[in-house]
Protein backbone atom coordinates (compact mmCIF):
# COMPACT_ATOMS: atom_id res chain seq x y z
CA UNK A 1 0.00 0.00 0.00
CA UNK A 2 1.44 3.28 -1.25
CA UNK A 3 1.65 5.95 1.35
CA UNK A 4 0.07 10.00 0.81
CA UNK A 5 1.99 13.05 1.25
CA UNK A 6 0.65 16.77 1.36
CA UNK A 7 2.44 19.11 -0.65
CA UNK A 8 1.91 22.79 0.15
CA UNK A 9 3.51 26.06 -0.61
CA UNK A 10 2.89 24.81 -4.64
CA UNK A 11 3.31 27.35 -7.00
CA UNK A 12 -0.05 27.59 -8.58
CA UNK A 13 1.01 27.26 -12.03
CA UNK A 14 2.44 23.37 -11.40
CA UNK A 15 1.04 20.34 -13.27
CA UNK A 16 0.29 16.97 -12.19
CA UNK A 17 2.82 15.74 -15.13
CA UNK A 18 5.22 17.65 -13.19
CA UNK A 19 4.97 16.67 -9.74
CA UNK A 20 5.02 13.04 -11.14
CA UNK A 21 8.36 13.91 -12.72
CA UNK A 22 9.61 15.54 -9.47
CA UNK A 23 8.66 12.97 -6.74
CA UNK A 24 9.40 10.05 -9.64
CA UNK A 25 13.10 11.47 -8.66
CA UNK A 26 12.62 9.60 -5.13
CA UNK A 27 10.69 6.95 -5.91
CA UNK A 28 7.47 5.20 -7.74
CA UNK A 29 4.70 7.55 -7.76
CA UNK A 30 1.29 5.88 -7.35
CA UNK A 31 -0.91 8.98 -8.14
CA UNK A 32 -0.94 13.05 -8.32
CA UNK A 33 -3.64 15.14 -7.05
CA UNK A 34 -4.12 19.06 -7.46
CA UNK A 35 -7.26 19.99 -5.73
CA UNK A 36 -9.18 23.36 -7.34
CA UNK A 37 -11.17 25.75 -6.36
CA UNK A 38 -14.93 25.30 -7.25
CA UNK A 39 -15.60 28.71 -7.71
CA UNK A 40 -12.33 29.81 -10.07
CA UNK A 41 -11.09 26.83 -11.47
CA UNK A 42 -7.90 27.51 -10.12
CA UNK A 43 -5.34 25.20 -8.27
CA UNK A 44 -5.38 25.37 -4.41
CA UNK A 45 -2.03 25.92 -4.27
CA UNK A 46 -1.20 22.62 -2.35
CA UNK A 47 -1.28 18.62 -4.08
CA UNK A 48 -1.49 15.44 -2.94
CA UNK A 49 1.18 12.30 -4.27
CA UNK A 50 0.70 9.11 -3.47
CA UNK A 51 4.40 7.14 -2.94
CA UNK A 52 4.49 3.25 -3.96
CA UNK A 53 6.02 2.47 -0.27
CA UNK A 54 6.73 3.71 2.60
CA UNK A 55 10.71 3.81 1.66
CA UNK A 56 10.17 5.75 -1.21
CA UNK A 57 7.85 8.59 0.71
CA UNK A 58 10.81 9.07 3.05
CA UNK A 59 13.20 9.21 0.42
CA UNK A 60 10.59 12.24 -1.03
CA UNK A 61 10.14 13.99 1.90
CA UNK A 62 14.35 13.82 2.43
CA UNK A 63 14.67 15.28 -1.03
CA UNK A 64 11.92 17.35 -1.13
CA UNK A 65 10.55 19.25 1.76
CA UNK A 66 12.26 22.85 1.91
CA UNK A 67 13.12 22.04 -2.31
CA UNK A 68 12.49 25.38 -3.77
CA UNK A 69 10.35 25.37 -7.21
CA UNK A 70 9.70 28.17 -9.33
CA UNK A 71 10.46 30.33 -6.66
CA UNK A 72 8.61 28.72 -4.11
CA UNK A 73 9.98 26.64 -1.06
CA UNK A 74 8.08 23.52 -0.91
CA UNK A 75 6.64 21.87 2.37
CA UNK A 76 6.22 18.05 2.27
CA UNK A 77 4.18 16.32 5.13
CA UNK A 78 2.63 12.98 5.32
CA UNK A 79 -0.91 13.15 4.45
CA UNK A 80 -3.74 13.41 7.44
CA UNK A 81 -6.75 12.14 7.02
CA UNK A 82 -9.42 15.14 7.50
CA UNK A 83 -11.08 15.41 10.79
CA UNK A 84 -14.53 14.82 10.73
CA UNK A 85 -16.88 17.94 11.75
CA UNK A 86 -14.53 20.46 10.34
CA UNK A 87 -16.54 23.64 9.30
CA UNK A 88 -19.12 23.17 6.60
CA UNK A 89 -22.27 21.58 6.79
CA UNK A 90 -23.73 18.99 4.65
CA UNK A 91 -26.25 19.68 1.91
CA UNK A 92 -27.84 16.53 -0.18
CA UNK A 93 -24.96 14.60 1.69
CA UNK A 94 -21.90 16.68 0.47
CA UNK A 95 -20.24 19.00 2.38
CA UNK A 96 -20.69 22.87 1.24
CA UNK A 97 -17.15 24.24 3.01
CA UNK A 98 -19.18 27.39 4.17
CA UNK A 99 -19.29 26.58 8.03
CA UNK A 100 -21.76 26.55 10.42
CA UNK A 101 -23.36 30.13 9.49
CA UNK A 102 -23.66 29.41 5.97
CA UNK A 103 -22.45 32.75 4.89
CA UNK A 104 -23.46 36.28 5.29
CA UNK A 105 -25.85 36.69 8.30
CA UNK A 106 -29.52 37.95 8.30
CA UNK A 107 -28.97 41.28 9.13
CA UNK A 108 -26.49 41.63 5.88
CA UNK A 109 -23.00 41.46 8.53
Amino acid sequence: MGKRLYIGNLPYRTTEDELRGLFGQAGEVVDVAIPIERESGRPRGFAFVEMADDAAASQAFQQFNGYVLLGRELRVNESQPRPSGSGGRERDGRRDGRGDRGGWGRDGS
